[in-house]
């Protein structure tokens, strides 16, 4: 971008291994409005004392021109972060020049307007910055444009020989280089060669383990000749090693006040900086470069984790990590490990050993799974392409490979393929909801926030010095075809009966111990518990899910011979699009579990597992739970709350009930997410605290309610909210009644589940978010006394009237029903609670005309008013469907947007769920929270218009967007597409195949 607002594209074609600079080339032709000229280089011309300018955007601001002095030349290298890039064995130059972000690689220009240096970094606590001087520059820069001489009109990579003894050297006083031994009479003849006003000498600071130099240097080591000739600078020091590539060098140092000649070999910096990485489910993995290796003292070339991804972090694998075992076989080399992954499939649990710079002495292993669904791309190469200046990508496993394959068992959840050694422990940690790690540890960095972000990644010196300098998290998602291939059966349903009863319980002898200080409910209930851990996609985090680890506990309702079920809080379970894993109280085992139903308004979830996957001893230790829908619970009964500690073990304590109608009011989110409404809640006088979730039971262990995580979140002030979670009673009866319609069938939608077609069960429901209004209020309201009466009678305990807080956008109560609204009866039977709504539609899509509505009597600003409400029908899925266009997630409005009340009249439009860090959105700042109603002038009021708009779209073509965001607010923007690393796709989940699916809708061939 010029100042004259003309955009042009570039093309990096060098960035050198070590210094902080590269180069991008570009087409002056393509400018037609700017007459510029070039900037002379004269690194020569810097000088203490140098009036300088710095001529840049710091701060974001544009062209801002900043005044300073050269004050040092000899500056140490500033050190940014310990475990990422530094620049190392060169000068820097100091002014006082007070530079910010923003201004990173602007010009130091002198009174004459040339370059004597590169604006690079600053010190936070001061008005010091940091400047790169320009030889290694110019040196590079020659090569460049002899290799386009020599090219040309068409531009080639071009080799710039640049040698390394993988030593880090530091610039010392003669002061300090005596401390280290430094003999007199070296030092003499030292500043005798050496040019007038020399004050030290190089120094070995460190040696990279495998290197030229290793076991030859150590720290300490002070460098007095190299070929014969006294050297002491780094400018020096590094054109020797560039000119002695591949050849033999001598070296004379000075080590503890003894002389010493080594011999060592030049090695090819270029060979040690990795020009390709893997991309696996999200990870980036490459050899260990020279950059890392010298931070974390490991060899160059080692196996190392860039970033975790999805799969890697789901197992615990750190950023920075060093794969040294994968399923079983020593890894070396990257090829190791693909060859490793050629022969694993999907759903296989296989071992992975790591260290880390953290704690390099000791190896660790943990369990990794492989993807079962098609969440990220198969796994590809990129490679770095100097001549185009792009990373190209090809396929890193051969054609026929198991990964490529998706099936999974015909559709049966197996447990996977577990390939350690005997006796090895997997350890699973347990952590409760909220302890989760976000989404910034996967490659895909999502973002929420609409407005504006700027995100300055700093290298800073510690509490001195920051780097000014936006990093683009660049992330290389690519689309992938991948097709299945399932058989399906039909086995007969033979439910498993328990020989347990309550007066015969058996009892270990090794749990005797614990069992005999347990209650009866605790011991009823332990074998029908299971622990949830969810993890969610980063690439696929819709319906405003804000986090991608949860835990929670849950209870089996279902166990038969070819299926099981389970239900927790959607807390726990909060989206479809997700991993389940099932770890049984009743049974050592952790098996994975598919999520078959969602209920749009109740706080649950079910989730399905295969039986067979527990083996013959765990299918007869697992059992379902007694439910007990009926007599709800009442004010004063004793229950026994009982749920799992982390480690699995049962834990219970009776407690009374203090309110069992308590109606939820829970707000809505900054990013709208799920939040349970129309529920009345249990509450007890005594819990385990806000992360405990489990059961509440009768005394002879029968489930009366589910003891749930909710989620909400607190605002303080205006602009700041936190997430919280507190635990409620969900009374069994609402999952009693979906649990009978998918057991007896029903009218519903087929889902795969183990193999077995199911009728899924819809529910029907008045999409208007109510609340209860006392009676006493009511009546204030110029309510009737006769209708008071009317519902004392009905109810005496709750005493209240529900009232309208808001409909649902696009709901048909929407058309009919206002906020303030008391429903009074339904049927001319009058309505307190929610139940009462619900067991209406319930009755009205047994008997009634589809067609019509629920006959309401409502009152409404003083008047009782008859009408006909229109109810929806909802099925239990959640979103099936998402498409990733421009790094933005995509998707049809969900139930938590409509509830806000609006959506925007040209025909709803897309929503945009998420945004991803260094993609085209951010770039041009098309964030979340809005819709996109429009695409170059064509309405997209659904996700089919969207994809039939956008897979016409070309590669680099600027396309105009219109918008509306959650507050109403219109905008237009523009924004520049690029299939190259941001091809179009979308999943999807296939009920035929209980998969999800991933599809490219628009790439680059």
């Amino acid at each position: 971008m010029f100042v004259n607002r003309e955009e042009i594209p570039v093309h990096p074609i060098y960035r050198d291994p070590v210094h902080d600079f590269g180069f991008f080339r570009y087409d002056p032709g393509a400018i037609q409005f700017l007459s510029y000229q070039e900037i002379p280089l004269a690194p020569e011309a810097a000088c203490v004392g140098l009036e300088i300018r710095v001529v840049g955007n710091d701060s974001g601001e544009k062209v801002s021109i900043l005044a300073g002095t050269l004050a040092r030349l000899d500056r140490d290298a500033p050190h940014y972060k310990k475990d990422g890039y530094n620049d190392f064995n060169t000068f820097y130059m100091q002014a006082a020049s007070g530079t910010k972000g923003g201004s990173s690689g602007s010009p130091v220009i002198d009174w004459e307007g040339r370059a004597v240096a590169l604006n690079a970094g600053s010190k936070s606590s001061s008005a010091s910055a940091f400047f790169l001087p320009l030889e290694r520059v110019v040196r590079a820069l020659n090569f460049l444009q002899k290799g386009w001489d020599s090219s040309g009109n068409k531009w080639e990579a071009v080799t710039i020989p640049c040698g390394t003894l993988q030593v880090t050297f530091l610039h010392k006083g003669f002061d300090e280089t005596r401390r280290l031994g430094l003999r007199s009479e070296i030092e003499q003849m030292v500043r005798h060669a050496s040019p007038i006003g020399e004050t030290g000498m190089l120094v070995v600071d460190s040696v990279v383990p495998g290197g030229p130099a290793h076991k030859h240097l150590e720290p300490g080591d002070v460098l007095v000749r190299v070929n014969g000739e006294v050297l002491t600078q780094f400018l020096k020091l590094e054109t020797l090693l560039d000119d002695s590539v591949d050849k033999r060098i001598n070296l004379q140092i000075e080590r503890g006040g003894t002389s010493l000649t080594v011999e060592l070999v030049v090695q090819d910096l270029h060979s040690i900086t990795p020009n390709y990485f893997l991309e696996v489910s999200g990870a980036v993995i490459h050899p260990l470069s020279y950059q890392q290796a010298r931070n974390f003292r490991f060899n160059c070339g080692l196996v190392y984790v860039a970033e975790p991804g999805y799969m890697l972090y789901r197992a615990g694998v750190p950023r920075h990590a060093i794969i040294k075992k994968f399923a079983g076989e020593d890894i070396s080399t990257l090829d190791e490990l693909i060859l490793v992954s050629s022969k694993l499939s999907r759903g296989a649990r296989v071992p992975l050993e790591y260290i880390s710079y953290m704690d390099r002495h000791r190896s660790k292993s943990v369990l990794v799974t492989v993807d079962r669904h098609e969440w990220y791309a198969a796994p590809q190469i990129y490679t770095r392409d100097d001549s185009s200046g792009l990373w190209t990508a090809r396929p890193a496993l051969a054609p026929g490979s198991l990964l490529l394959s998706s099936s999974i068992n015909g559709g049966r959840l197996a447990s996977g393929t577990v390939a350690s050694t005997a006796g090895e422990a997997v350890m699973v940690e347990q952590i409760h909801q909220n302890n989760s790690k976000g989404c910034t540890d996967g490659l895909n960095t999502m973002e929420t926030s609409y407005e504006h972000a700027q995100v300055l990644h700093s290298r800073e010196e510690p509490n001195v010095e920051t780097k000014k300098r936006r990093v683009e998290e660049n992330s290389f998602v690519d689309g992938a075809i991948i097709t299945s291939d399932c058989s399906m059966q039909e086995p007969t349903e033979e439910k498993l009966e328990d020989p347990r009863t309550l007066e015969n319980i058996g009892v270990g002898e090794d749990q005797s111990a614990v069992a005999s200080n347990a209650s009866i409910a605790e011991r009823v209930i332990e074998p029908t518990l299971v622990m949830f851990e969810v993890h969610v996609p980063s690439s696929c985090m819709v319906d405003g899910v804000h986090s991608q680890h949860f835990f929670g506990t849950g209870v089996i309702i279902y166990h038969s011979q070819h299926m099981g079920l389970a239900v927790v809080d959607r807390n726990t379970v909060a989206i479809s699009v997700s991993d389940v894993m099932l770890s049984f109280a009743a049974f050592p085992v952790e098996i994975p579990g598919e999520v078959v139903f969602l209920h749009p308004v109740h706080n649950y979830a079910l989730v399905a597992y295969d039986p067979s996957a527990l083996g013959a001893a765990g299918a007869s230790a697992v059992r379902a739970a007694e439910l007990l829908p009926e007599p709800a619970l009442r004010r004063g009964d004793s229950v026994y709350l009982v749920g799992l500690s982390r480690s699995l073990q049962a834990t219970s304590r009776k407690s009374i009930v203090t309110n069992p109608c308590a109606a939820l009011n829970i707000g809505s989110a900054d990013c709208p997410r799920y939040r349970a409404t129309n529920m009345e809640v249990i509450e007890l006088d005594t819990d385990f605290g806000s992360t405990f979730s489990g059961v509440l039971t009768d005394d002879r262990g029968r489930v009366q309610a589910i003891w749930g995580s909710f989620s909400t979140q607190l605002k303080y002030g205006c602009n700041t909210s936190e997430d919280h979670q507190f635990v409620r009673g969900l009374p069994i009866y609402a999952i009693s009644q979906v649990l009978d319609k998918i057991i007896n069938g029903t009218k519903g939608p087929l889902l795969l589940i183990n193999g077995v077609k199911r009728p899924m069960p819809l529910v029907r429901m008045l999409e208007a978010e109510l609340y209860p209004t006392l009676l006493s209020k009511a009546r204030s309201f110029g309510l009737s006394d006769e209708w008071v009466q009317a519902l004392v009678k009905k109810d005496s305990i709750r005493r209240q009237v529900l009232r309208v807080k808001g409909c649902l956008a696009g709901s048909k109560a929407e058309k009919v029903l206002e906020q303030g609204d008391m429903l009074l009866a339904i049927n001319k039977e009058p309505i307190t609670c929610f139940r009462d709504i619900e067991c209406a539609c319930e009755e009205f899509d047994k008997y009634g005309d589809n067609e019509r509505g629920l006959n309401m009597t409502i009152f409404r600003q003083g008047r009782e008013i008859e009408l006909v409400v229109g109810t929806d029908i909802r099925d239990g899925n959640g979103t099936t469907r998402m498409v990733n266009w421009c790094g933005c997630i995509i998707q049809d409005p969900h139930s938590a947007v409509r509830a806000l009340g609006f959506l925007p009249e040209e025909g709803h439009g897309v929503y945009v769920a998420r945004w991803c860090h260094g993609s085209p959105v951010h770039r041009y700042g098309l964030y979340a929270l809005q819709w996109i109603v429009e695409v170059n002038g064509k309405l997209t009021p659904d996700l089919e218009a969207f994809v039939d708009v956008v897979k016409g779209l070309e590669h680099g073509e600027f396309v105009r967007i219109r918008t509306v965001h959650l507050n109403g607010k219109p905008r237009v923007l523009t924004l520049k597409q690029d299939l190259h690393y941001w091809p179009t796709w979308e999943l999807s989940f296939d009920p035929d195949m209980a998969m999800w699916r991933r599809r490219t809708i628009k790439a680059l061939d």
